[in-house]
């Protein structure tokens, strides 16, 4: 496992990952106001720093504050936690995710979103995905 396994992150350092990728950057304070449950602004701080240690995050100055940013691009992050979780919870079965989106949708899919992943799974057939 790697220096940025996301299973080593604990609840406070995932939901500050979870922010910055959502948001795409921010500094301590958009941080902390963006947290339901958010702790003191300096354990909010102290937490960036373990995350920019272990290589999650880096930062840079603007004015008087630190910004910081993930340092897996948002794709790169998705598709691996997709990975994992298809692996881990439907036997590595991207039908079997498919599946459980489906019966998650309340009321169903929509014409559109049918429609949507029929022109998916057909541009993936043409191209040997």
């Amino acid at each position: 496992m790697s220096l940025r396994d996301p299973k080593k992150l604990s609840r406070r350092e995932r939901q500050i990952m979870d922010i910055i990728y959502k948001q795409g950057h921010a500094t301590a304070q958009e941080v902390m106001e963006s947290m339901d449950d958010a702790p003191g602004y300096s354990t909010v701080r102290t937490l960036l720093g373990v995350l920019e240690r272990k290589g999650h995050l880096r930062h840079q100055r603007k004015s008087y504050h630190y910004v910081y940013f993930p340092v897996v691009p948002a794709d790169e992050a998705r598709s691996s936690a997709l990975a994992h979780l298809m692996d881990t919870f439907f036997e590595g079965s991207a039908s079997n995710v498919v599946s459980a989106l489906m019966d998650l949708k309340q009321g169903g899919l929509s014409v559109e979103e049918h429609q949507e992943i029929l022109d998916m799974l057909e541009k993936s057939k043409a191209e040997g995905k």
